[in-house]
């Protein structure tokens, strides 16, 4: 049963992944968040909720203790909060990461409001961990699980996509941490 730490727990992302962990019972889910009082009891219900900052490295290396594996869902100074991510789960002899970035990071020239997820996916990349990076297209709401992968190197092909595959496709990575190690993904809803 994985100890799974969901770190930016209140995110539009991270919400549906909570969902779709809850539907195995016998995982032990922790949630990360400034503000975890955004969640709702439905949401936190059978969970532990850790309140702190990512940019506050003391609050993120106490939230890994006992850890298997982490979800990053993080929005603000990337750099500087998978910085601590990282470090704390070496200090922390947890090894397996599954990353949030953006579509369009290799693409040239870089929009600088990509070049966050840029940093992002090369630290984590040359961290000496076992990762997972997702680069999903745009995310709708709609209520459907349909989605493509491809890997670095491959043109980003698809269309916005929901949510809800999203969390799909990543709670079978954390279901399973052997799917996928040290793989950047592109996620998107097939043309």
């Amino acid at each position: 049963m994985p100890k799974i730490l969901i770190i930016g727990a209140t995110g539009s992302l991270a919400r549906p992944v909570i969902q779709a962990l809850k539907k195995d019972k016998f995982n032990t889910i922790t949630l990360f968040a400034r503000n975890p009082e955004k969640l709702s009891v439905k949401e936190t219900e059978n969970c532990t909720l850790i309140k702190g900052d990512a940019m506050n490295y003391p609050d993120i290396e106490k939230a890994m203790i006992g850890q298997d594996i982490v979800y990053v869902n993080l929005s603000g100074d990337l750099e500087a909060m998978i910085n601590n991510c990282i470090r704390a789960m070496k200090a922390s002899g947890v090894y397996r990461i599954v990353a949030v970035s953006s579509i369009g990071i290799y693409d040239q020239p870089l929009k600088s409001i990509l070049l966050p997820y840029r940093i992002l996916t090369d630290l984590i990349e040359s961290s000496g961990l076992k990762y997972t990076i997702l680069r999903p297209n745009w995310f709708t709401n709609e209520d459907e699980i349909n989605y493509q992968i491809t890997r670095k190197g491959e043109p980003e092909t698809g269309n916005a996509l929901s949510r809800k595959s999203i969390a799909d496709f990543i709670s079978r990575i954390i279901n399973d941490p052997g799917l996928y190690v040290n793989e950047n993904l592109g996620i998107s809803k097939p043309d």
